[in-house]
This record gives structure tokens, sequence and C-alpha cells, in this order.
């Protein structure tokens, strides 16, 4: 029910486009853009194909740090909303969210409530990622571990922290007593652990990877 109550806002924030012409992207776009596309038959069997448009510099100056998605039709401006986004297409919507590196979704869903992610952009960091993940699969696959290992590390060094703060808590400290963590981190240590997280998320990122747990380690 919550689900649908967000995609019901999310559906009265788009906005009609201006028909302007969609730029193509550019090589020094990677980390600054995202670009996936639809391709998609409409009632009379003429295939479309529709775009969505993320600009990460825009969202990141934006007042809510969100920004705005931006959706194509055959390369014209059709429509646009602030994120999260649904925009109504042929035979179902595209459901676009955010995250702190990138995107965590941007995915056709039919009527019928099957997803399919978009095709990104073959310049576009996404589609940089997704051809490493194709071409070779084996390196693609260790680097996702070594992402996943970089979120898990400074999660499970955070835990005794936490817990020690929680025993802080005068009614937790008289009836427990106290808990000092036996993890201090230096301070260069503390600093690597994040460059690293932000690393691995970046890479998540790039493949609509997300986990509300692991990724927020990654955000800090």
């Amino acid at each position: 029910m919550l689900k649908d109550w967000r995609r019901s806002r999310a559906v009265q924030r788009v906005q009609p486009g201006n028909g302007r012409s969609l730029k193509r992207f550019r090589w020094w776009q990677p980390l600054s853009r995202a670009l996936f596309y639809l391709p998609l038959k409409n009632d009379d069997g003429r295939q479309v194909v529709y775009a969505i448009d993320v600009n990460h510099v825009q969202r990141f100056l934006s007042d809510n740090g969100k920004g705005k998605a931006h959706l194509y039709l055959d390369g014209r401006h059709h429509a646009e909303s602030k994120l999260p986004a649904v925009f109504a297409v042929q035979g179902g919507t595209i459901e676009v969210a955010p995250t702190a590196f990138g995107l965590k979704r941007c995915h056709y869903v039919t009527a019928e409530g099957t997803e399919h992610q978009l095709i990104p952009d073959r310049g576009s960091g996404e589609g940089r990622r997704a051809h490493l993940a194709r071409e070779h699969p084996a390196l693609s696959r260790w680097i996702a571990f070594c992402s996943l290992i970089l979120l898990v590390i400074p999660l499970l060094l955070l835990i005794p922290q936490l817990i020690e703060v929680v025993y802080k808590f005068p009614p937790v400290t008289q009836r427990f007593g106290t808990f000092t963590s036996p993890i201090h981190l230096p301070g260069w240590l503390n600093i690597t652990l994040a460059v690293g997280a932000a690393a691995a998320g970046w890479e998540r990122a790039l493949r609509l990877r997300y986990n509300w747990l692991l990724d927020s380690m990654a955000k800090g």
C-alpha cells in the first residue's frame, strides 16, 4: 500500500516536455550523466524508443539533492519529473530512483508487473560496466565481490562502536553495565575505509545494485 502511494505521488510530479532534441552521450560524461534506452512497439506495431536522461551534476546541485529525470520519445523531450520518478509509457511505466552515487533503479514495469532494466548507453559508466560484465564475466564477478567486501568491512567494524554508544544510555547501563568497543581505528584507516566504501558504492550504482544497509556505509 505504501509503495502504491509513493508511485501515485511520483506520477503526479511528471511535467510535460518541451520537445528539445536528446543530446548524444559525450566521452567525458561517464561519471556525470546516466542515459538509458527502452525500445517498445506501440499499438500499431511501429517501434518507438524511450530514453531516460539523468544529469548527476544537476542532481547534486539541486535543492533536494535528488534532481530530475528526463524522458525522451524518439529523441524528443517528452516529459520530466523530480526523482524518484515514474513515467507512464506504452504498456507500463518506467521507474527511476537515485542513490548517493548514481541510480539504483531504471526499470520498465509492465502492466502485468514484469520488470526489465533499461539498456544503458554504451558510452555511459553503466554501459561500460555492463560491457565488462558481458565480455569478462569472471573479472566482473571479482570486482563485484571486492565491492561487497569494501562495504561489509566498515559495517562489521561499526557494530561494536554502535553497541558502545547504546550502552552509554542510563537505562541500559543500569541494567547491563558498560561496554567498551575493542575497535578504535586510527584516522588514516578510517579515511581509507571511507574512500574504499565510496568507490564500492559507485561501482554498485553502475550495476544498479542497492541495499539500504550496505550502501549506507558508502554514503557515510
